[in-house]
């Protein structure tokens, strides 16, 4: 539905690639002017100038909380907003069992996955109050709702995400904002590279559909979930996981 995000401007994080770059691309086709974070600058700037006008985009790490604050006070410098809230970042991590699983790379995936979440939404809960108006849709995963083996941080993070989620949503509920999560299944993108083929086959084994979800299916869910459209849904869980999902 086009049009349908004309005025509003949103920031959509881990934006340079895969579904946050999908989410991007159909909000800008949806109307919003889009601030894309990301933490890979020569990927940034690569995706920006294949947007064209109506994107631009900032280097932010999500794990730094002060980083957040000044990207967040720097779009909203001189009576600039925030609308729309697309929390997308986050990393998949190695696969293990829990009892082999690295103490570090634990601790990296919480700290991206679920603590860059709070710091986006901390940083940007406290503008669409003001205003009285937003949408925040963070991205989790499946693997939070069922638990995904060897895969325990990621599984831990996104399932945070998802109470994160109904914990804020609740907060902002008698307020003009709007806050739920998506819950898809695995998207083929560079995630991918991260992970081992007999996870990746496992995934897919999961999925009554037989197939892996597309970004644009996925980015679909979000432009409608970042708009005026979605009005009595919060604090809320949209599965998008081909018939994987059990509750």
């Amino acid at each position: 539905m086009s049009g349908r995000l004309d005025g509003r401007c949103a920031v959509v994080t881990g934006g340079a690639q895969g579904i946050g770059h999908a989410i991007a691309t159909r909000l800008k086709a949806d109307g919003a002017t889009v601030t894309l974070w990301d933490m890979d600058a020569a990927l940034l700037d690569e995706a920006v100038a294949g947007f064209g006008d109506g994107v631009q985009g900032a280097v932010v790490d999500v794990t730094d909380p002060e980083m957040v604050a000044d990207a967040a006070a720097a779009l909203t410098a001189d009576g600039g907003q925030i609308d729309i809230l697309v929390n997308n970042a986050g990393i998949a991590g190695p696969n293990a069992p829990l009892w082999d699983y690295p103490i570090d790379e634990w601790r990296r995936v919480l700290d991206i996955d679920l603590n860059g979440v709070f710091h986006c939404c901390r940083a940007v809960a406290p503008v669409m109050r003001a205003q009285n108006y937003g949408r925040i849709v963070n991205i989790a995963s499946i693997a939070g709702k069922e638990g995904n083996p060897n895969a325990s941080a990621y599984s831990a993070a996104k399932a945070g995400v998802i109470a994160l989620t109904k914990s804020l949503g609740k907060e902002l509920a008698d307020t003009g904002v709007r806050v739920n999560c998506v819950t898809p299944a695995a998207a083929r993108t560079r995630i991918f590279d991260q992970m081992k083929q007999e996870f990746i086959d496992y995934m897919l084994s999961k999925i009554p559909m037989g197939r892996f979800v597309d970004v644009a299916e996925i980015a679909a869910l979000v432009a409608w979930l970042s708009s005026e459209e979605c009005a009595f849904s919060t604090a809320a869980v949209f599965d998008i996981s081909g018939g994987r999902a059990t509750y």
